[in-house]
């Protein structure tokens, strides 16, 4: 039998596709630690930690039809610089489809 054998070849498949959801996740996590911090920017918030981690992956289907990777990562911000609440960003492809800096508690004002 000449070239591969076929459990080789299909070895080799895997970790191509291995490395390709490998790249593919690096890119993706870049787009969303960018949004999170555009993001926390324009609201006045600290990002801490300057990242993002992943909390899902899952296939989902684009307005197109397309069959795509949908990633949820989440973060930490501030918006004292004494506390720490929970933000996400959701990732359908490399397109940022959510964004969620959560909700802030409005101050308390008294009329006198």
């Amino acid at each position: 039998m000449n070239g591969l054998p076929v459990l080789e070849l299909i070895g080799l498949a895997v970790l191509a596709g291995g490395g390709w959801l490998w790249l593919d996740s690096l890119r993706a996590r870049d787009i969303g630690i960018a949004a999170a911090r555009a993001a926390c920017e324009a609201e006045g918030l600290q990002l801490l930690d300057d990242t993002v981690s992943i909390g899902s992956l899952k296939p989902a289907r684009n307005e197109d039809g397309q069959l795509l990777l949908r990633r949820v990562y989440t973060f930490e911000y501030s918006d004292t610089g004494d506390n720490r609440r929970s933000g996400s960003v959701v990732l359908l492809g490399h397109r940022v489809m959510l964004l969620n800096v959560g909700l802030r508690p409005t101050p308390a004002y008294t009329l006198h």
